[in-house]
């Protein structure tokens, strides 16, 4: 597993209003990411993992300082581009390693079965594997939200704007472009992520200032966790009664 290059990643949530005024500026000074060159952006569904525990989760919730989150990701609903991805933030710096991942391999993943041909595996989904058989990872929840992203060389820049952030617990369906999910924000919120290495280029910094815009730790799996980990609750209570 490669050693990848910790990142500064900054979020803010946004307006309706916000979202395109700061669009409307980034667009003048920055270029679209090469995925999506030929539209406005793409979908993201992520599929995280945790523990019969909920480990991953309670480790957000109480900032475990460095913690990990594995997932699968795949965009616009599609099987072409299969990746398994290793989040781990430490000391407010996020790295993310990833190795692609084929159909049979998937499938084989979500059902809670090993892989063949271990040993020439890449390191990073033998790690996965041997969580899986010793804390018993599963699939926990997903996330689905519209990215349009933007990126400057200098620093290493890329920033995202997220829209129609959304949960599911509909694991079955995880290919389908609709899938049964609620939305994890209020309706006209969105999210803006700026991720970039040593610096960030004063002329984007001053860019991105516009009125009442906060900075503020948000993460999608631990918030779209925290409402299924809730209605769980709520329903095996009523189930009870």
């Amino acid at each position: 597993m490669q050693d990848k290059k910790p990142r500064h990643e900054l979020k803010y949530l946004c307006s309706e209003t916000q979202l395109a005024v700061l669009k409307s500026r980034i667009t003048t000074i920055l270029s679209k990411d090469a995925h999506s060159l030929q539209s406005n952006g793409y979908w993201v569904r992520s599929l995280y993992f945790d523990d019969y525990h909920n480990r991953c989760y309670h480790e957000n919730e109480s900032g475990t300082d460095p913690r990990e989150k594995f997932r699968i990701r795949i965009y616009n609903h599609s099987s072409a581009r299969i990746s398994l991805e290793l989040k781990r933030k430490e000391h407010g710096m996020g790295k993310k390693f990833s190795c692609p991942l084929t159909m049979e391999q998937y499938n084989l993943l979500i059902q809670g079965h090993s892989l063949p041909d271990f040993n020439n595996l890449p390191p990073l989904l033998r790690k996965f594997v041997l969580q899986m058989q010793t804390t018993q990872l599963r699939p926990a929840i997903i996330t689905d939200y519209f990215r349009t992203p933007f990126v400057f060389p200098n620093g290493n820049v890329r920033i995202t704007f997220d829209q129609y952030i959304s949960s599911s617990v509909d694991f079955t369906h995880f290919f389908d472009e609709q899938i049964a999910k609620r939305p994890i924000l209020p309706t006209g919120t969105h999210l803006m992520e700026v991720k970039y290495d040593e610096y960030l280029p004063d002329f984007i910094y001053r860019t991105l200032q516009t009125e009442n815009l906060r900075q503020t730790t948000f993460s999608k799996f631990y918030l779209a966790r925290k409402y299924a980990l809730r209605n769980s609750l709520i329903f095996s209570n009523s189930t009870i009664r």
